[in-house]
């Protein structure tokens, strides 16, 4: 048997889903598309799958959600549905109720957060809405966990008493007319399924119509008496669909609820009037934005990071009164023990060992900020971030909707890539796909530590300066592309529900905190193990002396690869072979520059020798310099993972290659001005460098504030 969750956006399913089916659960994606899929068998019952479909507010074909989902409901036809329904929002929630009625699937409605309508006083009258849904109706409260198991077992019980029947009546006219395409061309469809092809064919869906294989004499037909109920109601098919249901939902709504204080503003509105105020939002979003990166990544952060490179991978330490050693030292006397071969000990302890330790001793940063972020989305903050920037990006050229996938981005640059797929507009979307990755994502984030703590020893802005910055360059880079014939348009509109506040219990925080680390270990285990690995192999091995074999690092073949490609950074003031190479492994995966460094720079080696951890990497940079490496490799070209991703979004080879160069060649841009200015600043020689940067920072303020061809107001 399976149980198919469907229902709005922050309603609570995903929440419900987790509760019903614990660690039973697998996530992976869609036949054919790339949007999360995810089954679990429910705890009480195993022979039960449960089916968490994407959050969706119609069966329309508006998003790839809302095709995925319909298309899951009508082919697979699951047992039953239990529909989903914010409480709080009734109306809206609803809307969605009344078209999964229509379907002829079995389905159970569960009020969602019943506790927080007890709180403020209103009342749902469960059984006369059971009476005016004709379906069972029970009040749940997913976030407490408190009447899930009834509701399960009310859908098991619902799906074995067969389907339901639509109980959304309109007005004779529409009525007529859906009676008329039943007739005419559904009469062949079983009877609970005929209700709602017709009033798809009615809103000429296309992909309905094509599903059923409509001919177009049939298509003919029908449409004289759809242009019948547009002149009569003067209004287009689908609006009329729209305020049918609306006034049927008002009717219920005044049947079945009773409000206390139905005109008084409510906790979150005022919440509201202070955080998305239009004075006050942004330097809000700044100031919990930069709190949420110095405490990960500055202060906690670094405490934990500093533990991970003292003693777990490094010299070791005291654990309940007991000396540890370090795990590179420990692995390294095993081996020395077995009487391992030289050259295999240093490529375990040097190598695999280093590389991917470099990486996890980043793990806890990521952790508190996996936190934050799980914390902030849960409490409804995040939805009120991308209602405040759209006001900003909306000047730019670009709506709200461009900072969903931005902010999916935080956590991986795959995912927010293809949530870019939200946005209507193809011109939009495409820039959003080219700037997405600006912003830093987890794979970033050890990059970010490395350079604030080794090489700015811990300065409270530099790890906060790096969200911003990748903000400042999706603003301008939109300002820049809105303006080129490729992408002028006007802007997209955004409509946003905004969810009310809500405390997040812990086990949901800890969960989703869980679940983006795990996947970032599991990258360390497996990508960054076999990069770094190479990468000990490539920087042990080379020509000297006219013989092939194990040689100094500045003789290996990587040296030779890394001096061939250096000079194009120096200008940007790091322009040794080490960091050039460290910068390209980062391709493969963002982490990897920082597994690179640990290889080079000797982690294994400076941490056994009990020297303080990355002092060789910080002889290798300046302020100005270590800096430029930080903003040119937050804003080049994203990891293998996520061009990929790009190149599928794109489907096109040639708009990859633009979107990469564009990236590099803003990132080469951007780090340019910075080295070369601050030279400059520091009372340095004027030289070629600094002419290019001079030229290069005018080109890109002429793109900036020439004059527009579009009015993106």
């Amino acid at each position: 048997m399976t149980i198919a969750l469907v229902g709005n956006p922050n309603s609570g399913k995903t929440t419900l889903f987790n509760a019903l089916t614990g660690a039973n659960q697998h996530v992976g994606n869609w036949p054919g598309v790339t949007v999360e899929k995810k089954e679990g068998r429910l705890k009480e019952n195993k022979e039960v799958t449960v089916t968490d479909l994407p959050g969706i507010y119609s069966l329309s074909p508006y998003t790839l959600e809302e095709v995925v989902s319909r298309n899951y409901l009508i082919d697979e036809s699951p047992n039953v549905i239990l529909n989903i329904i914010d409480g709080t929002n009734l109306e809206r929630n609803l809307f969605l109720t009344t078209q999964l009625l229509e379907i002829g699937i079995p389905i159970v409605v569960a009020i969602n957060m019943s506790d927080e309508l007890e709180k403020k006083g209103d009342k749902i009258d469960l059984s006369q809405l059971e009476k005016e849904l004709k379906c069972r109706v029970v009040a749940i409260s997913a976030l407490k966990g408190t009447g899930i198991n009834e509701a399960a077992e009310v859908a098991i019980e619902s799906a074995a008493l067969g389907k339901t029947l639509p109980v959304c009546v309109f007005s004779g006219s529409v009525e007529h007319t859906l009676a008329h395409i039943e007739e005419a061309v559904l009469h062949h469809l079983p009877l609970g399924e005929q209700r709602f092809f017709a009033i798809k064919l009615f809103e000429r869906d296309r992909k309905i119509s094509d599903k059923l294989n409509i001919t177009a004499e049939q298509l003919a037909h029908i449409e004289e008496d759809i242009k019948r109920s547009e002149e009569a109601f003067d209004d287009d098919s689908e609006g009329i669909i729209t305020s049918e249901r609306y006034t049927y939902i008002e009717t219920v709504i005044g049947k079945c609820v009773r409000f206390k204080d139905r005109g008084e503003r409510t906790i979150s509105d005022k919440i509201d009037g202070i955080i998305t105020n239009r004075i006050l939002a942004l330097p809000i979003f700044a100031v919990i934005m930069f709190i949420v990166y110095f405490v990960s990544v500055t202060t906690v952060g670094e405490i934990t990071t500093e533990w991970m490179e003292d003693v777990v991978f490094g010299e070791g330490g005291e654990l309940f009164g007991v000396h540890i050693y370090g795990i590179p030292m420990a692995v390294g006397n095993m081996l020395e023990a077995l009487s391992v071969a030289e050259w295999l000990q240093s490529l375990i302890v040097n190598g695999a060992i280093a590389g991917v330790g470099a990486v996890l001793a980043f793990v806890p940063q990521l952790f508190i900020l996996f936190m934050f972020l799980a914390f902030l989305e849960s409490c409804g903050y995040m939805a009120r971030i991308a209602f405040i920037l759209d006001r900003i990006f909306r000047k730019f050229g670009l709506s709200g909707k461009s900072f969903i996938p931005i902010l999916i981005g935080t956590g991986c640059g795959v995912p927010g890539i293809m949530a870019s797929r939200t946005i209507e507009s193809d011109k939009d979307r495409k820039i959003t796909i080219m700037t997405t990755t600006f912003i830093p994502c987890s794979a970033k984030l050890p990059i970010i530590a490395l350079i604030s703590g080794a090489l700015f020893g811990g300065v409270w802005w530099v790890a906060p300066s790096a969200y911003f910055l990748g903000i400042g360059a999706i603003i301008v880079s939109g300002i820049i592309l809105k303006k080129t014939r490729l992408f002028s348009g006007d802007v997209a509109p955004f409509i946003m529900e905004l969810p009310p506040y809500r405390l997040p219990t812990i086990g949901n925080i800890l969960r989703s905190m869980w679940e983006r680390g795990w996947s970032f270990i599991k990258k360390a285990g497996t990508i960054i193990l076999l990069a770094v690995t190479c990468v000990w192999l490539l920087s042990n091995f080379g020509w000297y002396a006219g013989n092939f074999g194990m040689v100094a690092p500045e003789y290996s073949l990587l040296a030779e690869f890394g001096r061939s490609v250096a000079w194009i950074f120096i200008p940007l003031g790091w322009g040794d072979w080490q960091s050039a190479v460290s910068t390209i492994t980062g391709l493969i995966a963002k982490e990897n520059l920082v597994g690179t460094f640990g290889i080079l720079f000797g982690f294994a080696e400076v941490a056994e020798d009990g020297m303080e951890i990355w002092a060789n990497l910080a002889a290798h940079f300046t302020i100005l310099s270590a800096y430029s490496f930080l903003v040119f490799n937050l804003l080049c070209a994203p990891c293998f993972a996520a061009i990929g991703a790009i190149r599928r979004e794109m489907a096109n080879f040639k708009w990859l290659l633009f979107a990469v160069a564009y990236q590099c060649g803003f990132a080469y841009i951007i780090a340019l001005c910075v080295y070369q200015f601050g030279r400059l600043a520091q009372g340095q020689d004027f030289g070629f460098g600094s002419t290019v940067a001079i030229l290069a920072a005018i080109a890109l303020v002429y793109l900036l504030v020439r004059k527009e061809k579009h009015s993106f107001a």
